[in-house]
């Protein structure tokens, strides 16, 4: 009782509040088992954050999360701490959930995984196809694998500047969108769940994240939790800090006017500096592009003449030690090459996919085949999928033909003998009197065993199969896209001339039009362009249908939006809907502003595009011509080069067996063991096919990216183009050099009667 009197009495000395406290404290200990201070200071993180992450975060990003933190709970390792520093402002500019240990434990376990099972992956299948192991690519495995713990390392570097390089794309529309908003609502919190709405990943994650700050109490303001995620910008693009530090600057003006004119200045200042930028990065741009291009096109295409004498004076080169190095190690290089060139890209204009802005458009990306009122789509994987099929399989049908030998010999082939007869030989002996084989399998003479197909109809044959490869991805590609891209031209048209049309609907509203009869004038007044058509549109559902002006926009079946999916067309009729709920007047300024912002944001776009014209002209034609035409021409100049090795070869071992001595001292044994056993044109053709295949995709993608910031609809058309182009010419060119290169070496070796 006397301990009940003096906790009474204690209570009612002690402030209301303090005992409510007090009170619900206990209970929350009683029932939880913890302290409130200490539950206070664990991380918490819910459920709509949870799945707003993963609904946001790219997958490939989710992996590496789980792969880092597996290796995180096998070996323990740690960062320096100046790296850890670094570590931990990438991990959280790309909203990752790992720590700096797991990235460091990552990046040597994975590479020694890579090691082990590559090791023993190669160790098989070069003892089942070659007959022994190969030291080469033993040797090629472990240092792929020991030089990817730097990489592996700096992932995450890595990953936070695609962020930022993706994220910077997005910024001139967010400034733009935050500023139209604020016109006619000064409230930044409103503004930036605006932006954000309309943006898309990764500027709009980082956008809720600000958001989400503030809704869960870390920030008590937007303004803290804005500066918080500006300094992740400061060092990187500090122009969009600036006009952000003036829109927030907006919010203290004591008059209408000077905060109108910081609005403008914030946006106007992100056009100008973002166009000085690019100015320098065009400039600086020049050196790098000569260095890919020379590194990556010219000197790999002029080694390859080479090649079939290094092949011929060296026993151990073969084939697929050409291939490791045209096919893995200097694609990757150019690639390297091109991403950090693309690192140092400013600001520029990001689209996004028509697929994520009207999602019932991702049926048009099948082929589309209208029968009377009905539509039939084809998946272009089926389409291009049956022709890259048939194409390959005749690629390596002189593969084939060797391995189901109907003589079970090894030896059927098609020559053209020297009385220009066609023959169907089964004996070795029978191709002496060949100027041409099908196949021409030969048994080697430093190396046992038979090797080919050396001959002119098998090289010609294996055009196919890179033809297969290059026609078949492009096919896929431009399929995928071609549907698309019809209505991205819509949309685009619509942009081009969209500031004008809302400068006339904002005029015939100022002159107090209701909007529903406003867009019917201006329909009116301009009935041939694109934006007629778009106001037509809208026309028709208000009059037609009955719908109120948001839904005859925005409707996901049949508003006017669904003809041209565009972020900025539905961003400028969204501020349109928000300024027209507060009047007519506020309405008819705002789309009149938006005219004017969208007239400056095409003015910049167009300037970065005159400034970037001549790079891109010189990459696209390395894409179109250089690269194929140079290839081409080397892969004739090497099938030349290995018939004649080949030849003298045969000729010379023929000589020693007829005279049946070793003359001069085995002069002619030395010439056997001279002109030895050449890589097959068959396989050098294949081996710079692909290569070109593989260099026409990442250039096609560094053009893309330089042009257009990020945009997938663009690179996939882009890529599916250019591969179908450059892959028919590189064939074409191919064709005819090795055709008149090998009649040439005929008549060479004809006049020397060695053949």
């Amino acid at each position: 009782m006397s301990e009940k009197k003096s906790t009474s009495s204690e209570d009612k000395g002690q402030d209301p509040v303090d005992r409510f406290y007090d009170q619900y404290k206990n209970r929350i200990k009683e029932q939880l088992g913890q302290d409130i201070e200490s539950s206070g200071s664990e991380k918490i993180i819910s459920k709509e954050y949870t799945e707003f992450k993963e609904q946001y975060l790219p997958k490939h990003l989710t992996f590496y999360e789980k792969a880092c933190n597996l290796c995180a709970k096998i070996l323990t390792l740690k960062a320096d701490k100046k790296r850890e520093e670094q570590l931990r402002e990438s991990i959280s500019i790309c909203h990752l959930d790992i720590t700096p240990g797991g990235v460091m434990s990552f990046s040597f376990l994975c590479p020694f995984i890579f090691m082990i099972f590559g090791g023993a992956l190669s160790y098989f299948l070069t003892s089942f196809f070659f007959g022994q192991p190969s030291l080469f690519i033993l040797v090629i495995v472990v240092m792929s694998g020991l030089a990817l713990i730097i990489p592996l390392q700096n992932l995450p570097y890595i990953l936070a500047n695609n962020w930022r390089l993706k994220a910077s794309n997005q910024m001139i529309l967010c400034v733009f969108y935050i500023v139209s908003f604020m016109r006619h609502t000064s409230n930044l919190e409103l503004a930036i769940k605006f932006a954000s709405d309309h943006i898309a990943p990764p500027l709009s994650l980082d956008l809720k994240k600000v958001l989400w700050n503030v809704e869960t109490e870390k920030y008590e303001s937007v303004k803290e939790a804005l500066e918080e995620y500006m300094a992740s910008w400061r060092r990187w693009n500090l122009e969009f800090v600036e006009s952000i530090h003036l829109i927030e600057a907006s919010l203290y003006e004591t008059t209408e006017e000077r905060r109108i004119e910081a609005l403008e200045k914030a946006l106007s200042l992100i056009l100008e500096e973002t166009y000085e930028k690019m100015l320098h990065f065009a400039h600086d741009l020049k050196s790098p592009i000569e260095m890919l291009h020379m590194m990556g096109i010219i000197l790999p295409v002029l080694g390859l003449v080479i090649l079939p004498l290094v092949a011929s004076f060296m026993d151990n080169v073969r084939w697929y030690h050409i291939s490791i190095l045209y096919n893995i190690i200097l694609p990757l290089a150019v690639y390297y090459l091109g991403k950090m060139v693309l690192s140092t890209r400013p600001t520029g204009y990001g689209e996004t996919e028509i697929t994520h802005l009207a999602p019932e458009t991702k049926k048009y990306q099948n082929m589309v085949i209208n029968l009377g009122k009905k539509q039939i789509f084809i998946s272009p994987f089926l389409v291009a999928g049956f022709i890259a099929a048939v194409l390959v399989l005749i690629g390596i049908s002189p593969l084939l033909i060797h391995a189901l030998d109907p003589t079970k010999q090894k030896t059927f082939d098609i020559i053209l003998d020297s009385r220009n007869r066609l023959e169907v030989i089964n004996t070795y002996e029978a191709k002496k009197d060949a100027k041409f084989s099908l196949l021409d399998y030969r048994k080697g003479i430093k190396v046992g065993g038979i090797l080919g197909p050396y001959g002119i109809g098998a090289s010609l044959l294996s055009l196919f199969l890179t033809l297969g490869i290059g026609f078949g991805l492009g096919m896929y590609f431009l399929l995928r896209t071609k549907n698309l891209m019809k209505l991205r031209a819509n949309a685009k048209a619509l942009e081009e001339e969209f500031g004008s049309a809302l400068f006339q609907l904002g005029s015939r509203i100022g002159d107090g039009l209701p909007a529903e009869i406003a867009f019917a004038k201006v329909y009116q007044l301009i009935p041939e362009t694109t934006s007629g058509r778009f106001f037509q549109l809208v026309s028709l559902n208000i009059s037609k249908l009955g719908m109120g002006i948001e839904k005859a926009i925005f409707d996901k079946n049949v508003g006017a939006l669904t003809k041209y999916p565009s972020k900025l067309i539905e961003s400028s009729m969204k501020v349109f809907i928000e300024s027209a709920r507060k009047g007519p007047k506020i309405a008819s300024q705002s789309l009149i502003n938006v005219s004017i912002y969208l007239k400056e944001i095409h003015a910049v776009d167009e300037r970065l595009k005159d400034l970037l014209a001549e790079i891109i002209s010189s990459m696209n034609s390395q894409i179109h011509f250089l690269a194929p035409a140079i290839s081409g021409i080397v892969i004739g100049i090497t099938s030349m080069i290995t018939a004649i090795l080949g030849k003298l070869g045969q000729q010379i071992s023929d000589l020693g067996t007829q005279t049946g001595a070793m003359t001069a001292g085995g002069m002619s044994n030395q010439l056997i063991e001279l002109f030895g056993d050449s890589v097959p044109t068959y396989y050098f053709q294949v081996i710079v096919g692909i290569y070109i295949v593989q260099l026409v995709y990442i250039l096609s993608v560094l053009v893309n990216s330089i042009q257009n910031g990020v945009d997938r609809l663009n690179e996939r058309n882009m890529v599916g183009k250019n591969l179908i182009s450059a892959t028919t010419l590189y064939c074409v060119i191919a064709l005819a050099v090795m055709l008149i290169f090998n009649m040439v070496a005929g008549l060479v070796l004809g006049g020397l009667n060695l053949m």
